[in-house]
């Protein structure tokens, strides 16, 4: 009796891959592993606002119709204003040698004034745009987890502060740091805290007392002119010491610019960003509203006052909100916020 042999059943073979001695003519070579594709996202010009979101500083670029109309016209006007100068030292020296003297010699000190006044000029726009460019070195180091980054903005940001004796010791710390490995966030987070953080609490505190004055001066205020010339006013004066706490130097046409991207600022993030409860806590929308109109206008301006303190400190800072909690409306308003609920408590007293 023959027995029939067992089927055959599927196997699975694995051919070992050969090593390549060498590619001849023609020949293809194995294909390697697949590279790696990394994709890393363009940074672009932004800043930290206060209440925590990124949003653009710089206004996107336009047809330069203004500029073109200013530029021609100041030309017009210096070119005026050189020939009557002109003709006045020559009716001078026509009328007295000595007279077309005195002339000229003014006119040298008068240009010897200009040319520092454009220096300063200058010379703040030039300190605006080093803070502007260090804010998106960090901005792009901080996308980019570039190390190397991170270490030249710190250098460059303890330059910057270089003069301040208040800030030596956060410096040396710094220093001390030198090229020891660390992470991007925390490195910038070291150098936030060490060198940033006592500017941002005197800039909370100029914010705190701006809007302060602000209230106050308009609850006492009987005109409604002298209300909106000293927020302006005190909008000006805020910025320009927010400007200076942080290293910059504004002069008009940097104030000018401070002050454009301020505005963006608060177009973009929606003007005061105050909820409907705290309008409510502010103005109580009770006895205290009706009893004093003014009370209520003077916590609006002041909370206005304080967002676009925020705005400018925004816009003013060096780096962007790493570590450090970036200040919010209530920790610079708070005060305006409790001086109306106890006037609202005084008027619930005196009604009673």
């Amino acid at each position: 009796m023959t027995s029939t042999p067992p089927p055959n059943r599927p196997r699975a073979f694995r051919i070992p891959a050969a090593e390549p001695v060498g590619l001849g003519e023609g020949a293809v070579p194995p294909p390697g592993p697949p590279a790696q594709v990394r994709i890393v996202e363009e940074p672009f010009e932004i800043v930290e606002a206060a209440d925590g979101t990124a949003v653009p500083v710089a206004p996107k670029s336009r047809a330069p119709w203004l500029s073109m109309l200013l530029v021609a016209l100041g030309g017009l006007v210096s070119l005026g204003v050189g020939l009557s100068v002109e003709r006045l030292i020559a009716d001078l020296f026509g009328a007295a040698p000595w007279l077309g003297a005195v002339a000229l010699v003014l006119l040298g000190i008068a240009g010897l004034g200009l040319l520092g006044l454009v220096a300063r000029e200058l010379s703040g726009i030039w300190r605006e745009r080093q803070i502007e460019r260090l804010r998106a070195r960090a901005v792009e180091a901080l996308a980019a987890r570039d190390h190397s980054a991170a270490q030249a903005v710190v250098r460059d940001l303890s330059s910057l502060y270089a003069g301040r004796a208040a800030l030596a010791a956060g410096r040396t710390r710094l220093d001390t740091l030198g090229d020891a490995i660390l992470d991007v966030d925390d490195r910038l987070g070291i150098a936030e805290h060490e060198l940033l953080a006592p500017l941002d609490r005197q800039a909370r505190q100029a914010i705190a007392t701006a809007a302060k004055q602000v209230s106050g001066v308009t609850a006492l205020s009987p005109r409604a002119i002298v209300d909106v010339a000293f927020v302006i006013f005190a909008a000006v004066r805020l910025l320009r010491q927010i400007a200076t706490i942080y290293g910059g130097r504004p002069g008009f046409l940097g104030f000018l610019r401070l002050a454009r991207s301020a505005l963006a600022h608060l177009t973009v993030t929606g003007g005061m960003a105050v909820g409907e409860s705290m309008i409510q806590q502010a103005l109580g929308l009770g006895l205290a509203a009706k009893v004093s109109a003014k009370l209520g206008e003077g916590v609006l301006n002041g909370l206005m006052t304080a967002r676009f303190g925020l705005a400018a400190l925004a816009v003013c800072r060096p780096l962007p909100f790493v570590r450090e909690a970036a200040p919010r409306l209530s920790d610079v308003a708070g005060s305006l916020f409790r001086s109306a609920g106890a006037a609202e408590e005084d008027g619930v007293r005196g009604s009673s």
